[in-house]
């Protein structure tokens, strides 16, 4: 577990939260009137039952007409103060919804800014857990907790007003009872916080198994794994139990329990002043009402924030692991601001080198050229490079030395928006969003009908999609599950074409595809190729055999390089493969 955060650091969390209500000006300047109205009226009511006692119920003067509008004052206070508490609590409510409106945008921008280091370290689970659970947090806190503090501090800087009005002795012993209860919110604070803490870590690791149980299901069930995740997920489950009770004894102690005793105390000592009082001068019944009923009022407010004080803390604790977040600097590699075009899409990497943990370099020296127009294949076993070359090109990661070139240009003075805008993806497990087909088509930018069928028709995808009972408005659900890999692969490349990049990656693009649409599929890349320079990545030689260049990789590096014939030629690794994938032995098929 983390160590607990510091007063200092709960400090910092909580101004840097309350910031985010700059925006909302107005809205507080009228909620913090409204406030003020609202408290003004509820201190008027023991003051005017005050009034009455002493001045009319004691000395027997019960005329008619002043009692009457001593009456209306009085419930004209009660419902003054419950309209405006409702317009109070509403405009409080209204702040806090905008403040969790704008954190939760700030957390999910964030997340698509950063690079794909932060998401190979982190589990999806945890970072669902940000957005959700942490900013729910944060929204009970601006709900709950800050209209009452606000409310309940303004309230018991009234009571004492009224107090030292009433009886300015009295009133300065109850001073002394600040002391007491801020050493009860500060122990509480103290201790609640490391529980809290220990709770959140572990929400967001029982998302981050939950996720991980669902990614997986298929894995889990074939190799009867339900037994171990069960135990795993009961396990982290139990500890944030034990987190989650170790605070319920912390609130049963030190919450309500704590301050009632220090009421009844405080109580003891009022009817105790009064009733020594009473030997020296009569004993005003109003003022002794009033003040027991400003006391009890007093607590009633301190009671409030006590209890909102485990709010405060699960706040206090998701903005700090919130602004961890975003406060993260591994972001996504950035270009320069330039109006520097990709035109024809040559492609030049020159001595690249990489390493994702900084150690062992995935890619040693790799240079190699891609004419315009020209299709390059990269062939290699698993863990060779391939991907890594892919990676780079895309700028999901930033490399170490070495360069890369479009049209003679460095891919880093280029914008991100002019590189995404000219280089088309295609993965071997195409990810289509949920929505209709024509949504995933379009994804790019606004496009006709017309412009959406041509992209599908030029992928063989259109006569697929016309089957389908609503065709271009069919629901694709979630990651487009209910298509064979071999539809959601033709959509895929429909939405790429659909962008109509100068630079096309095929990244196993034909892995995964079905007998039913590989025909399809062999045409539809054949057609997104032409006029388009091309680097495709594949395991299945028999698909890449004209390409105008094939480079093999081994460890990182490129140890054979040439097209299909000549790297047969050559008997070396290239050759190895070809031999194993189509079960030849020497001499056959010309091999």
């Amino acid at each position: 577990m983390e160590s607990s955060l510091t007063p200092k650091e709960q400090r910092q969390v909580l101004w840097r939260l309350l910031s985010y209500m700059k925006a909302e000006r107005k809205t507080v300047i009228v909620a913090f009137f409204l406030l003020l109205t609202a408290t003004t009226f509820e201190l008027a009511g023991p003051y005017l039952v005050k009034i009455f006692i002493d001045d009319y119920l004691i000395p027997r003067h019960l005329a008619a007409r002043p009692l009457l509008m001593l009456g209306a004052l009085y419930v004209g206070t009660v419902v003054m103060k419950t309209v405006v508490t409702y317009f109070q609590l509403v405009k409080f409510q209204q702040i806090a919804l905008r403040v969790i409106q704008q954190l939760r945008m700030d957390v999910f921008t964030k997340m698509h800014a950063l690079g794909m280091r932060y998401f190979d370290q982190t589990p999806g689970g945890s970072i669902v857990s940000r957005v959700t659970n942490d900013t729910e947090a944060i929204k009970e806190m601006f709900v709950e907790v800050l209209a009452s503090f606000v409310q309940n501090g303004v309230f018991v800087c009234g009571i004492f007003v009224a107090m030292f009005l009433l009886n300015g002795k009295l009133a300065l012993f109850c001073f002394f009872l600040f002391p007491v209860i801020w050493w009860l919110i500060q122990t509480y604070r103290r201790y609640s916080a490391i529980f809290y803490k220990d709770m959140r870590e572990r929400l967001s690791e029982l998302n981050a198994k939950l996720n991980e149980s669902l990614q997986g299901m298929a894995i889990i069930q074939v190799f009867r794994q339900e037994e171990r995740l069960r135990n795993e997920f009961a396990k982290i489950n139990d500890l944030h139990y034990r987190a989650g009770l170790k605070n319920i004894k912390l609130d049963g102690l030190l919450l309500r329990p704590a301050i009632d005793v220090v009421y009844v105390v405080a109580i003891m000592v009022v009817l105790g002043f009064f009733g020594m009082s009473a030997t020296e001068s009569p004993v005003e019944i109003g003022v002794l009402y009033a003040f027991v009923n400003y006391l009890e009022r007093f607590f009633e407010p301190i009671n409030q924030m006590m209890m909102r004080l485990s709010f405060y803390q699960q706040a206090i604790i998701s903005g700090s692991r919130l602004f961890a977040f975003l406060d993260l600097t591994e972001l996504a590699p950035e270009g320069k601001a330039s109006s520097a075009a990709i035109s024809a899409g040559k492609i030049e990497f020159r001595n690249v080198s990489f390493s994702y943990d900084g150690k062992q370099d995935v890619l040693k020296n790799i240079s190699f050229t891609v004419q315009p127009g020209e299709t390059v294949a990269l062939v290699g076993h698993t863990g060779s490079g391939k991907s890594s070359i892919v990676n780079l090109l895309m700028r999901f990661y930033e490399f170490d030395r070495g360069d890369i070139l479009i049209d003679g240009t460095s891919i880093r003075n280029y914008s991100s928006e002019e590189l995404r805008k000219n280089i088309g993806l295609v993965l071997q497990d195409p990810f289509l969003f949920y929505g209709t087909i024509r949504d995933n088509i379009q994804m790019y930018k606004q496009l006709t009908d017309e412009e959406i069928v041509a992209a599908a028709r030029s992928v063989q995808a259109h006569e697929m999609i016309e089957k389908l009972p609503k065709q271009y408005d069919h629901l694709v659900i979630e990651r487009g599950a209910a298509f064979s890999s071999g539809q959601r692969q033709l959509i895929a490349f429909a939405r790429t074409l659909a962008s109509n990049p100068k630079i096309l990656v095929l990244d196993e693009a034909t892995a995964h595809i079905d007998t039913e649409t590989e025909e399809a599929i062999q045409q539809a890349l054949t057609n997104m190729r032409k006029g388009r320079t091309t680097i495709a990545i594949a395991h299945r030689l028999s698909t890449i055999q004209d390409a105008d260049q094939i480079l093999v990789l081994h460890r990182g590096e490129i140890v054979e390089r040439g097209n299909h014939q000549q790297l047969l030629a050559q008997r070396g690794l290239y050759y190895n493969m070809y031999v194993l994938q189509n079960g030849l032995v020497d001499g056959e098929n010309g091999v």
